[in-house]
């Protein structure tokens, strides 16, 4: 597997989801979104499924998360 490195996470308000945006070793970017159960404290689960999209720049990652990622759009 490549290596990855988060460039930015964002929590939702109460910190149960997050969407991580990385930059892969090729220099492109993705993102993936996680979520948590809080009463558990078992660490994050992948839920979206979408660390396969490649984009050129954070921004470009950022501004296709929302789009696919509704609490993105009403929390941060």
């Amino acid at each position: 597997m490549k290596k990855k490195v988060v460039v930015r996470s964002i929590n939702n308000f109460d910190k149960s989801r997050c969407v991580d945006i990385f930059k892969r070793e090729d220099n492109s970017f993705g993102y993936e979104e996680y979520r948590r159960d809080l009463e558990t404290n078992e660490g994050w689960y992948k839920i979206g499924f979408l660390e396969h999209l490649i984009f050129t720049n954070e921004e470009e990652a950022f501004t296709n998360a929302s789009k696919n990622i509704l609490w993105l759009n009403i929390d941060y």
